[in-house]
């Protein structure tokens, strides 16, 4: 019994390692089942955030692919109420763009075509059917030629004040257009007006609010009197240089005309007499025309107050004798179709220089026409007059 109590004994005293033997037994096993969960661990924070990653990447691909439809379908649901515009590289079905030209012109339309670019900046429409404009025009237009429509000054067509807004635009073209009166609130950014062949009868103040740039002023064809020109029509065009009125039902020189003007157009009016007062203020005038009037009289002296003139056009009048005291700085002279019966040795004689003539005449008995050469010299320089008249 004592032997089988000391082996129990030796037995439990031996049952502690045991489990010690197990124990290192055991942890290899653990590790072992551990290990592979302890790395998936490690693995599992970086691949949550590779996953992360691939997630916004998804993401952001997704809205922009949403957003991409979203922005076509703005751009297609776009569709301003007046005058759209749309981007560069977009041109109205109607016309043809090339760079910052438009060219709508000859297209039988009626109204300005939807879908002018952004970056448009000569516009060409002449020859159509318009007859009105939208309102919220592009500020950047530099050129517009409405010329061969059917623009009024009525309310719905040509509104006042309707082209202000062109603060950029130089040069406007309506000409042949159905306009009864100049349009008023023009831009004052404008260098070229053209309004040939309208129905103008009257030219009031308040064409331009403020002073304007206007260079060029073309009123020609027109039925324009002297009391439709009154004196504020051209209080502000301060800078006009070039004024064409010709083929109005003008009986006088207009007067208050602007002082700049160097060009002066009067062909084709009904004036019959030029007296001495008509171009005293025109020192800068340069350019002359008065052909194809009813003149059958000009004051002595009337072309001296001109210092600078240098074209003179009598043409196509009734003039019995070449006009007195021409201006010194005269060099061409056109008189033909006159009643031209002599030249007085005044005609081109200033202060002490002599004028020399020298003319050769020929003659037609059957119509009793005659025309005449005349070279005269004032000083040491020789000029040519050509005068043809009926006798």
């Amino acid at each position: 019994m004592e032997n089988d109590t000391k082996l129990a004994v030796k037995q439990n005293k031996a049952s502690p390692p045991q489990p010690q033997q197990t124990k290192p037994s055991a942890r290899p096993r653990m590790s072992s089942a551990k290990t592979p969960l302890m790395k998936p661990m490690k693995i599992s924070r970086s691949s949550k955030n590779k996953t992360n990653k691939k997630s916004k990447e998804k993401k952001r691909k997704k809205d922009n692919k949403t957003q991409k439809p979203s922005e076509k379908k703005k751009m297609k649901g776009i569709m301003p109420t007046h005058f759209p515009y749309f981007e560069d590289d977009y041109c109205p079905p109607e016309c043809v763009c090339y760079g910052r030209v438009v060219q709508c012109s000859d297209k039988g339309m009626d109204k300005v075509p939807y879908g002018i670019p952004y970056n448009a900046r000569y516009i060409l429409l002449m020859n159509n059917h318009i007859n009105s404009i939208q309102l919220d025009l592009l500020n950047e237009y530099v050129s517009m030629d409405l010329s061969n429509n059917s623009l009024g000054n009525g309310s719905e067509s040509l509104p006042n004040a309707v082209l202000s807004p062109l603060c950029n635009l130089r040069t406007l073209n309506l000409d042949h257009n159905q306009l009864i009166s100049v349009p008023l609130g023009l831009p004052l950014s404008i260098k070229e007006l053209y309004l040939k062949g309208n129905l103008i009868e009257h030219f009031r103040g308040g064409a331009f609010n403020g002073v304007s740039e206007l260079l060029l002023l073309d009123l020609s064809a027109n039925r324009l009197t002297n009391k439709g020109l009154l004196k504020e029509s051209l209080h502000n065009a301060t800078h006009l240089e070039s004024l064409n009125l010709e083929g109005n039902r003008l009986k006088q020189v207009p007067r208050h005309l602007p002082l700049s003007l160097k060009t002066l157009n009067l062909e084709g009016n009904l004036i019959t007499s030029i007296k001495k007062v008509d171009f005293g203020t025109l020192k800068n005038l340069e350019h002359l025309g008065l052909a194809r009037n009813k003149i059958f009289k000009v004051a002595p002296g009337a072309f001296r107050t001109l210092p600078v003139l240098h074209q003179l056009d009598l043409c196509h009048n009734t003039l019995h004798q070449v006009p007195r005291q021409l201006p010194e700085a005269l060099h061409s002279v056109a008189l033909n179709h006159n009643k031209i019966q002599s030249v007085p040795r005044d005609a081109f004689c200033w202060g002490n220089k002599s004028v020399s003539l020298r003319g050769v005449g020929q003659t037609n008995t059957r119509t009793r026409t005659w025309t005449v050469f005349l070279n005269y010299r004032v000083g040491e320089q020789w000029f040519t007059l050509h005068a043809t008249g009926i006798v």
